[in-house]
């Protein structure tokens, strides 16, 4: 079966081949950097990550884009309020970002533009639109577009034009022909400081936050490419407003598809900044460990809504090692993937639908449970690769259950020892009381003909 995508500007699941032959060309809208990622961003960043490293096991050579707004209104408000430059808040701001996503096992996209490279891209598109009618300089000194000049407006939201509201991050200025028309190209403004004023045709000022993704996708994939990811919330206004001021300058479709995942809730409300109910990625690190967060959202369907909350972290957490405990009792062996064989098939299914990862991990289940009953170390490899491609199981499998423990080895063996004394001498009640007491501290003990081994608690 080949690989289906769906696409939300079509809201249908279609078959996916690249304009290039062998070659996929993505686009994911990044972060805004004037503060560290929460676990709304790692959702997104997760479900491409997931979809680079399958378009890769598929044959395909990937570029992938994934930029970093580092000028907008909240930045310049951030960095006056702490009394830094625009771009040391965004290095540091940047760094951190590369430190959670590291964490939580997100390979680096090929390409991570920063908009501030990008201004003579974004002014160069701007001219072209003011050529062609689509936009206009208010007298105010901004430049927006003019929406209702452009005729596919609506289409990737599919709303009518009647029903949209402003796509601005700012309110609404009566300077605007209508209002829903966008800024291009802000006027700059007294108070601003000057790491944030360029020189342009149309004064002095800064791009506004739409044409920054379309001039970015543009130079570096081309007018045209394949996918054109990010979360839900982007698809209005931010992603309607990249289709008509690309497709307006450049008379072409931008992306063929559009991916869009969902969103993580805390009490059936979207996780955002803005609604003050977010958690940071390092916040639910302290918690719990990375691959358990990656567990959590990978194994529901990227599109999917996904509810946030200690008991779900938790059950992931026991789930994931179960999947540790097989690979630990049953060394894998190294198997080059045979895609003919039953469960690798079933994998591979789930995943050209669309990226179905649910279906994916429960074929991680039933290989745990193949391997648990046969102790076949080929079954094993399978589990362990196939783990691989969606960024799970790399981990060394006891390294990974003894992990948070709150002894130190040498001191759990030295108990192991004591109690195994215990049990030889018949001291069956002083065995007990040690392997309660290795519990109370977060040990859990696991006995086996081959001795006895242990695990950090769930």
């Amino acid at each position: 079966m080949s690989l289906r995508i769906f696409n939300t500007l079509s809201r249908a699941v279609s078959d996916f081949s690249p304009v290039d032959p062998g070659h996929v060309r993505m686009y994911v809208c990044g972060m805004t950097v004037y503060d560290l990622c929460h676990l709304g961003h790692a959702r997104s960043m997760i479900a491409f990550d997931v979809v680079q490293r399958w378009l890769k096991a598929s044959g395909y050579r990937v570029t992938y884009v994934r930029n970093v707004t580092d000028i907008d209104d909240k930045i310049i408000k951030r960095a006056l309020e702490r009394g830094e430059t625009i771009r040391h808040l965004t290095d540091r701001m940047i760094d951190a970002l590369h430190q959670d996503a590291d964490a939580l096992g997100i390979e680096r996209p090929q390409h991570e533009p920063r908009a501030t490279d990008y201004v003579p891209q974004m002014l160069s598109m701007i001219g072209t639109l003011e050529q062609k009618g689509l936009a206009y300089r208010a007298a105010n000194g901004d430049v927006n577009y003019s929406v209702r000049k452009f005729a596919g407006y609506g289409k990737l939201s599919g709303k009518s034009l009647d029903e949209l509201n402003a796509g601005e991050r700012v309110a609404v200025e009566t300077d605007k022909h209508d209002p829903l028309d966008f800024v291009l190209w802000k006027r700059a403004k007294p108070t601003e400081p000057d790491d944030v004023q360029w020189a342009s045709p149309f004064g002095t000022g800064r791009p506004g936050w739409h044409i920054e993704c379309s001039a970015m996708a543009c130079e570096l994939l081309g007018q045209t490419f394949d996918i054109h990811g990010g979360g839900a919330d982007l698809q209005f206004p931010h992603h309607e407003n990249e289709i008509a001021q690309s497709e307006g300058a450049n008379g072409q479709p931008l992306a063929r598809f559009w991916m869009h995942n969902g969103f993580i809730n805390v009490d059936n409300e979207k996780m955002s900044k803005s609604l003050g109910n977010f958690f940071t990625i390092r916040d639910v690190l302290k918690e719990f460990d990375a691959e358990t967060v990656r567990f959590f959202i990978v194994r529901s369907h990227y599109r999917s809504s996904l509810n946030y909350s200690d008991v779900h972290l938790n059950d992931a957490k026991g789930a994931l090692k179960r999947l540790y405990t097989a690979l630990q009792a049953v060394p894998p062996a190294n198997v080059k993937i045979d895609w003919t064989d039953p469960l690798a098939a079933r994998f591979k299914s789930a995943m050209d639908e669309d990226f179905g990862t649910p279906e994916a991990v429960s074929v991680l289940f039933e290989l745990a449970s193949e391997v648990n009953r046969s102790g076949s170390a080929e079954r094993a490899g399978l589990l362990k690769v196939l783990g691989g491609l969606l960024g799970l199981l790399q981990t060394d499998p006891t390294a990974y259950l003894q992990a948070g423990a709150g002894l130190d080895e040498a001191a759990i063996q030295a108990q192991i020892l004591a109690r195994a004394d215990a049990k030889k001498s018949k001291n069956f009640a002083e065995a007990d009381r040690i392997r309660k007491n290795l519990l109370a501290q977060g040990i859990v003990l696991k006995d086996a003909a081959a001795g006895t081994t242990w695990e950090a608690a769930p």
